[in-house]
């Protein structure tokens, strides 16, 4: 007989106790009220017996990984990442490429694979690879309780932690990791709060605010785009997100994902590279100074070359560094500071 494994479920952080045995979550800006035995939205927190609970402390995947690969384009370039990927995902994008481990509990078809994470061997393990932690895959903002666990854990080692999430977070949840993260990439996945709800089932606002409350923190942080076509590819939305993100910060950088064909949206074709090509040039024309293609482009979509004087000052493989020319921060050339966690 197969033993199927059942998700350990835990003490969380941010539920506020309501009458009748209910639970409000705060952590998202769904804030779910549950009653005894609920679930939120998210599938992975829970009301258990008044005592809010949740199952995305428990790793499915733990690997070595590129830093390049998240993507992080300035922030220690070369750089191996510890991955580990817990359930959940407070979005329900029908395109995800790791919808095995985000959809679980609210797909059926989607198995519980994971278990309970060790944090210790978790850091002992990229202190021996001199690694940094990443949560990813998932949306790691649902496991705080252990980002924060790593963070302590890691801390004395100096490794530092990272996050590719949705950015879909309350105030208070932003506020709680923000001293612990060293970088985030988020994903703005559309133009408008109505554009952003057809596609993920919650508002563009609060990603933003987001991305705004962690730059003000000191969080480095990177955005990333898919661009879906007919969906996210219009120029006019294009132009509306580049905006928007120049507004916040013109030297953040910016990258481009290539559609490819996932889950439930498998007849949609992958994005054009000429889209992807014009998208590069409408993040320029909003004042954006670092726009990447990670693929589809070739070299030029994923080098970094100086705002200044326009020489190549990082140069990349696919998921890799090849050369790194910057003289503490800066161009060795003309001296323009390039920001990032260099």
């Amino acid at each position: 007989m197969t033993v199927i494994p059942l998700p350990l479920w835990q003490p969380a952080l941010l539920g506020t106790a309501l009458p009748d045995g209910r639970v409000r979550c705060e952590l998202c800006p769904h804030e779910c009220v549950l009653a005894p035995g609920e679930s939120g939205r998210c599938a992975v927190r829970r009301n258990d017996g008044g005592v809010l609970r949740t199952a995305a402390g428990s790793p499915a995947v733990a690997h070595l990984d590129a830093i390049e690969r998240k993507p992080f384009y300035h922030a220690w370039p070369g750089r191996k990442v510890l991955t580990v990927a817990g359930p959940g995902c407070s979005f329900r994008c029908n395109y995800c490429l790791n919808y095995r481990l985000s959809q679980f509990g609210r797909d059926p078809a989607v198995p519980w694979t994971g278990s309970a994470a060790e944090p210790a061997a978790i850091v002992a393990r990229a202190d021996r690879e001199r690694a940094a932690i990443g949560l990813s895959y998932s949306e790691p903002s649902l496991a705080v309780e252990l980002t924060l666990e790593l963070a302590d854990r890691a801390a004395p080692h100096d490794l530092p932690i990272l996050w590719k999430s949705n950015g879909f977070l309350t105030a208070a949840g932003a506020d709680l990791v923000a001293p612990v993260l060293a970088a985030v990439n988020i994903d703005v996945k559309a133009a408008t709060d109505a554009a952003h709800r057809r596609l993920t089932g919650a508002p563009l606002g609060p990603v933003l605010d987001t991305v705004r409350r962690l730059r003000a923190a000191g969080v480095w942080v990177e955005i990333s785009t898919p661009l879906i076509p007919g969906i996210s590819d219009r120029e006019s939305d294009l132009r509306a997100i580049a905006g928007r993100l120049a507004e916040i910060d013109q030297t953040m950088p910016w990258h481009l994902l290539r559609f490819t064909p996932e889950y439930r949206m498998l007849r949609q074709d992958p994005t054009a590279p000429e889209s992807l090509r014009r998208a590069r040039e409408i993040g320029r024309e909003a004042g954006l100074r670092f726009v990447y293609v990670e693929r589809a482009l070739g070299p030029e979509g994923r080098n970094t070359r100086c705002p200044g004087c326009d020489r190549e000052l990082i140069a990349r493989g696919l998921w890799e560094t090849l050369s790194v020319t910057l003289a503490g921060g800066a161009c060795p050339h003309c001296r323009a500071s390039i920001p990032g966690r260099w």
